[in-house]
């Protein structure tokens, strides 16, 4: 068995051309590419009892030989996908299970008689060894196509493959190569295309997949685990949001985002560093972009759904807010396509394979310890913003909803490491009050939205809007005070 260890990256065609000649001309490889024509068939059952193992088997012809090959388990951070591969040759184009068992890589036999073929890949493969510092990387430029069920998905594609040396060095000549020619991080493999031709789905927004923590972890291995979780969450909405296929892309980037500026904010606290802060600055830029988005989200389907204005006020305001919503959204989808975005994703999975993390160190304390005395700090600054808050002052109730979105946030991180019949009960009484503050801050934004309209809408109009919002303030202002002294007399679940 080996372990596969592959950066993926796409690229448009017409910069081909380009990479190639740098390729050819560069220091960086020794010896002319290896040109191949490959053609590969994927195999599972009717129940894709395979894929739901993560897991993927195929034959490939390389030439006039077939190889089988088994992949399964791994993971992929950051575009970094690492899996298990058990490959060997066969005679021809039928699976021989013989020859996978001998390999390592036994299916079960219930499994193994129901194999179907599935969707077949084609491509054309350049390959290229490269040196780069000290590592012996392939650098292999796939074209070609994915094909099932009468359709394709292109294939356009550059995999970066380590033979030698340390998976940091991946990211290292991405972002060199990223100087020559536009490329994004590739979150989707090419089984994971075939699988959607195959079953004729269509691509859905991922939610974060919360790391498992264990209290004999370390701090730096927990707080690393959750800024993989966190980025994976974030690439894996990308191209869905480019795509305008549905809101919820772009709301669960934002979630992403918000929960990876947490956790770079608590790994800071343990130790400083240069590229750790330009990280976070960045990120903060992105978070700003997006919240500048999400409140003309909500001024259009909240404020004005519910506005009492004329057909033709309403009209009028709805179609200047949506122009101005638009350019928000432009701005976004241009920042998730921009050269800078790709680099600071190739930074951050360059940084997390660093020496940083490994002269991280917190005290001697235990994970559990730790979480404590993070969900201690935060729920102590809960606690002194709620009693100072009063329901006249806007900007103090949207200091206290950062708080309870911070504390939230961490006692979810930490969730396996506390009880869960009394976390549950904690976390739904925090996200109704933080329900609660965020509607009330979304009404006071209110007036700083009309305030962005153009002239063509008027003063009478903006007045009434502002009007309406300051009503609906004050209605839900009543149900602050019950849910917090609710919250404030609990105990905290971790006590």
């Amino acid at each position: 068995m080996a372990i596969e260890t592959e950066l993926k990256l796409s690229l448009a065609a017409k910069d081909l051309p380009a990479l190639k000649r740098h390729l050819l001309h560069s220091q960086l490889t020794t010896q002319p590419p290896v040109s191949r024509q490959l053609f590969s068939i994927y195999f599972d059952t009717l129940t894709l009892d395979l894929h739901q193992r993560r897991s993927a088997l195929r034959l490939r012809r390389v030439g006039t030989q077939w190889l089988q090959t088994l992949k399964g388990g791994g993971g992929v951070q950051a575009g970094l996908h690492s899996r298990n591969e058990w490959e060997a040759p066969v005679a021809g184009d039928a699976l021989d299970f013989d020859v996978l068992k001998q390999s390592g890589g036994e299916l079960p036999a219930e499994i193994c008689s129901q194999l179907k073929a599935a969707f077949v890949t084609d491509f054309n493969r350049d390959s290229f060894l490269v040196q780069f510092d000290g590592a012996e990387i392939e650098l292999c430029l796939d074209v070609g196509e994915i094909r099932a069920n009468d359709k394709t998905h292109p294939i356009c594609e550059l995999e970066l493959e380590l033979k030698s040396g340390h998976p940091q060095q991946l990211f290292a000549l991405a972002l060199s190569l990223l100087e020559v020619v536009p490329l994004q991080i590739e979150q989707t493999n090419k089984a994971e295309y075939g699988y959607r031709l195959f079953t004729e789905k269509s691509p859905t927004f991922q939610k974060i997949e919360l790391p498992k923590l264990s209290k004999s972890q370390t701090i730096a291995d927990a707080l690393a685990q959750h800024i993989w979780a966190c980025l994976s969450h974030l690439q894996s909405n990308v191209l869905g949001a480019i795509a305008q296929l549905n809101d919820e892309y772009l709301h669960q980037i934002r979630l992403a985002l918000r929960r990876l500026r947490l956790v770079l904010a608590m790994t800071h606290e343990i130790r400083a560093d240069d590229e750790l802060i330009d990280l976070q600055q960045q990120v903060k830029t992105l978070c700003i972009d997006f919240g500048d988005l999400r409140d003309w989200d909500v001024f259009i389907s909240e404020s004005l759904a519910s506005a009492n204005l004329s057909d033709l006020d309403l009209a009028k305001t709805l179609k200047a807010s949506e122009k101005i919503r638009q350019q928000h959204h432009l701005l976004v989808r241009q920042n998730l396509q921009s050269r800078e975005f790709q680099q600071l994703l190739l930074r951050f999975g360059n940084w997390m394979l660093g020496n940083y993390w490994r002269r991280l160190a917190h005290k001697k304390l235990t994970l559990t310890n730790y979480a404590h005395d993070v969900l201690n700090h935060f729920e102590q600054g809960v606690q002194k913003r709620g009693r100072r808050s009063k329901l006249n002052d806007n900007g103090g109730l949207h200091t206290l909803r950062i708080a309870c979105k911070k504390l939230r946030y961490s006692v979810e991180l930490f969730n396996d490491l506390l009880p869960r019949k009394k976390t549950e009960r904690y976390l739904r009484q925090l996200s109704d009050l933080q329900d609660i503050l965020g509607q009330l801050n979304d009404l006071s934004n209110v007036q700083q939205r009309v305030n962005e309209l153009p002239p063509s809408v008027g003063q009478t109009i903006r007045s009434q809007l502002a009007a309406e919002a300051a009503n609906r303030y004050t209605q839900q202002q009543k149900t602050f005070k019950p849910a917090w002294d609710d919250f404030s007399r609990r105990k905290a679940c971790w006590l």
